[in-house]
């Protein structure tokens, strides 16, 4: 069995030798607002990926995208500005969930087809938004009256093992790293400068120790930049970068809730606003079986985060979440999916990029990630930066994935030193997990989408009318489609109900390190109540 900590006082789990920057550290504002770009930009991919993906679905004319995707920027900047300040406090970066994505593309899918012309682009990204405010109300409820939180004491680090591993596992096969037209000298390049940077120049630069996803990610997409202009890489091939289009997008675009009104639609508001003139206000519309499918999204984003927190935990050098921290995580992921419907952007949710962007430079200052919050929310209104932000080749994002999701995998397992290995089963359980997260998903993706698997599930015998059902079907398979969901939910089942000791489960000495709910001091505590949260005696370091 794995050794843990024996004392069991809060300043016994302070940071590790690991971390440059621990969470209640600042560092002075210029070096701050570096360090909160470098981590952004590790989950641009996503955050950039999630918007193109559902503006083609929605058929959004190219003019309209750079203020989409700087929307799902804005949203992202409050999100996690709210989650830092407000929810679990923890240093993560809120952005666009893939976890949701399948329900949104299902909605938008099904508006779709309800009208062979098509609907307006504008039409169905109301029934979305309507689908996603509805669905992110039910997580406010659940995170705020601590639903999920009380799952923690049926959870040990056999099931959070696997379930944060299948975070880092997932990814292994995106294309920006297995398309068979990947530019493949490009990613190398990509992952040779961080990890140069990272592993064997951190100890003789503070430079390279510091910003060593920044120095790698402009130093690959500059020489894709050079390789661009002189003709090595054409138009249209992986790594060309199209420098010149961030000048034809607009300096500025206007981006606020209500905004994809559409001009003279039944479901759209007119107003005059002094200064502006008349601005559209599109009303989100909610249709139940949307909704439904939406809280299949919403569930697996619980999931995903539930994972992401004991991760954040264990690179930032604190132990385990305690109930209320994660309650009050969930429920402000909750209120900014709110946001997020308003604002006609995708979702929101914790990010795992964010997680290994830790894992990799050591930085897991709350403040850094608050600068950098407050960075993307300024910049999200200025259209070159989407457009600049787009031009960054896949092969380069997928050099990131390649660079940071494997500490992600690590961390996971490396919950298990609390774990008696020796036990069978106990393997079998997290082999299990392991072995379901990767499988039954790739499944789903071979299937297709919700409505293929939907009809496949109908033709069940006996059971067929209930599982081809939309509500059912579409659950399963949007929760199928997760990795982290369902190798979570495999190892949650198993390790409850097979028999086995506390000790050998790793529970006694997990909860010894673990946080009480009495050290999370939450904003209320802190504002209302008046309690100290103890951050002014942490040392905080400005060198």
């Amino acid at each position: 069995m794995g050794q843990a900590e024996s004392d069991t006082d809060a300043d016994s789990r302070g940071a590790s030798d690991f971390v440059e920057y621990g969470v209640e550290d600042r560092p002075p504002l210029g070096t701050a607002a570096l360090l909160g770009v470098q981590h952004y930009l590790t989950m641009v991919g996503a955050n950039i990926a999630v918007p193109l993906i559902l503006a083609g679905a929605l058929g959004m004319p190219s003019e309209v995208i750079p203020r989409f995707v700087g929307t799902f920027f804005v949203v992202s900047g409050v999100a996690t500005l709210a989650q830092t300040t407000f929810g679990n406090r923890y240093p993560i970066v809120q952005g666009a969930p893939f976890s949701m994505l399948a329900s949104a593309l299902a909605v938008v899918g099904v508006v779709t087809a309800s009208n062979p012309a098509g609907p307006d682009w504008q039409a169905a990204l109301l029934q979305l938004q309507g689908a996603i405010v509805v669905a992110a109300l039910v997580e406010v409820l659940v995170g705020y009256f601590g639903l999920f939180g009380r799952l923690r004491g049926f959870v040990s680090p056999v099931v959070i093992a696997p379930t944060i591993a299948l975070i880092g596992l997932s990814l292994f096969s995106t294309p920006q790293v297995t398309a068979a037209t990947n530019n493949w000298p490009l990613l190398l390049l990509t992952v040779l400068l961080v990890v140069l940077f990272s592993q064997y120049l951190d100890t003789r630069s503070r430079a390279a120790r510091l910003f060593p996803v920044l120095l790698g990610v402009v130093g690959a997409y500059l020489v894709a930049v050079a390789l661009s202009l002189s003709g090595v890489y054409a138009p249209g091939s992986p790594g060309y970068v199209d420098v010149f289009s961030v000048f034809d997008a607009p300096l500025f675009v206007a981006i606020y809730p209500l905004q994809w009104g559409v001009a003279g639609g039944a479901n759209t508001v007119s107003v005059a606003l002094p200064l502006v003139g008349d601005v559209l206000f599109g009303v989100p519309q909610v249709t139940t079986p949307f909704v439904v499918g939406m809280l299949a999204g919403v569930a697996a984003s619980m999931v995903e985060s539930f994972g992401d927190y004991h991760a954040v935990a264990r690179l930032s050098g604190m132990g385990a979440p305690s109930e209320k921290r994660i309650d009050h995580g969930i429920g402000m992921e909750g209120a900014m999916n709110v946001f997020a419907g308003l604002m006609g952007a995708g979702g929101s949710t914790s990010y795992s990029e964010n997680i290994g962007a830790i894992g990799i430079t050591g930085v897991a200052s709350r403040y850094v990630v608050q600068v950098g919050a407050a960075i993307m929310l300024v910049v999200g209104f200025v259209g070159w930066f989407g457009q600049l932000v787009a031009t960054v080749p896949d092969p380069i994002v997928g050099g990131l994935f390649v660079a940071m999701f494997g500490q992600i995998v690590a961390v996971g397992l490396s919950q298990l030193e609390y774990v008696d290995l020796d036990s069978s089963r106990n393997t079998f359980v997290v082999g299990f997990a392991l072995f379901a997260g990767l499988a039954i998903p790739a499944y789903m993706g071979n299937v297709g989408d919700a409505a293929t698997f939907r009809q496949g599930m109908a033709g069940v015998w006996l059971l067929g009318p209930v599982l081809g059902s939309k509500l059912v079907a579409d659950v399963v398979f949007v929760i199928g489609s997760t990795g982290m969901a369902v190798g979570g939910l495999c190892a949650f089942v198993l390790d409850n109900t097979i028999a086995g000791t506390r000790a050998e489960r790793g529970l006694d000495e997990w909860e010894a390190s673990a946080e009480e709910n009495e050290e999370f001091v939450s904003f209320y505590d802190r504002v209302v109540r008046g309690r100290d949260d103890g951050s002014g005696s942490s040392g905080s370091r400005a060198d």
